[in-house]
């Protein structure tokens, strides 16, 4: 069985999908919210294990990690791209036969250097259409789960016990 991982290069995304490079001229951290939101999305439909990799290059520090909405999204230390991190993390990941790593990127130089590494790639615009495409599966999902439901007023009760609160419900009915 292989397993499946995907390596998203965050500002490269948000540069490319037209309604993050909109947002991020106007607040960057809520277009880097938005893009863990999506990918969220995406892992919750597509079952692949979504790493988001962005640029502290010229930020002091170390490699920060962290958890969000399932995501792992990963800061790189100071002095590294996040080019140089997926290059480094694919070959960590390829050496088990079993990964299957795909990276999704628009830079043609990145995409040469991890499909040479056993990686796959997948373009911003592929992956705006497999998000979108996850997106409406889990619309269909709320869709259908909200039509199929009982009404709220339903309660499951012995036949007896519906007749006798009827009567009740009569009784103070005639009485008013």
């Amino acid at each position: 069985m292989k397993y499946d991982r995907l390596i998203v290069d965050g500002y490269n995304i948000i540069g490319a999908w037209p309604e993050f490079r909109t947002l991020r001229e106007q607040d960057f951290e809520l277009a880097r919210e938005r893009l863990v939101d999506a990918m969220a999305e995406y892992q919750a439909v597509t079952g692949i294990s979504v790493t988001i990799v962005f640029d502290a290059y010229l930020q002091p520090g170390r490699e920060s990690r962290i958890k969000k909405s399932g995501i792992e999204v990963i800061y790189t230390r100071e002095n590294e791209t996040a080019d140089e991190w997926i290059e480094k993390t694919a070959a960590e990941w390829l050496q088990d036969i079993r990964v299957k790593l795909t990276v999704a990127t628009n830079d043609f130089t990145e995409q040469w250097v991890i499909f040479t590494l056993g990686a796959l790639r997948v373009s911003a615009q592929e992956l705006r259409r497999d998000w979108k495409a996850a997106v409406a599966v889990i619309r269909g999902q709320t869709i259908t789960s909200k039509t199929s439901q009982k009404p709220r007023s339903t309660i499951d009760m012995p036949a007896d016990v519906i007749e006798r609160l009827e009567e009740i419900r009569r009784r103070k009915n005639s009485d008013s």
